[in-house]
């Protein structure tokens, strides 16, 4: 009698560590989640995704840089400007890559050259996109030099 009562005690102290080692991993994983959504959302404010977002969001952030070269190099200003810009949105989908891999997938392990080579590769071809639209004047812009 004793060993049965010896083992159906052992038997639920390994229930108990499985119960709480699931506990602590669907935790985890619930956290991981979170910390994803919250770069996928930092991320989509930055990126090229949203139309609304260079109002609030890539243009001032391009434009504070832009203004910082210029005490440096004032006629680097506009360049800057451009660079900023392509920065910030460089810096949004690397983001969201980051963030969607965590709340996506469970077990994958990251690239880091391959993730930061393709957010700037389409960063690169959006900023030309809209850079060529100005230039064309498809897009007017405001005047910024007086």
């Amino acid at each position: 009698m004793k060993a049965d009562e010896v083992r159906q005690e052992a038997e639920g102290t390994g229930q108990k560590m499985e119960d709480e080692a699931t506990s602590s991993t669907s935790l985890s994983r619930w956290l991981k989640r979170l910390r994803g959504g919250f770069w996928v959302g930092l991320g989509f404010m930055l990126s090229p995704l949203s139309w609304w977002n260079d109002l609030f969001f890539n243009l001032p952030i391009a434009y504070g840089f832009g203004y910082l070269v210029r005490f440096f190099a004032p006629e680097w200003f506009l360049p800057a400007t451009v660079v900023g810009y392509w920065l910030s949105n460089v810096l949004g989908i690397l983001m969201m890559q980051f963030g969607a891999t965590d709340v996506l997938f469970e077990n994958r392990e990251r690239n880091l050259k391959k993730d930061v080579l393709m957010g700037v590769g389409t960063s690169t071809l959006y900023t030309l996109a809209v850079v060529a639209l100005v230039y064309f004047h498809v897009l007017e812009t405001p005047q910024l030099f007086p």
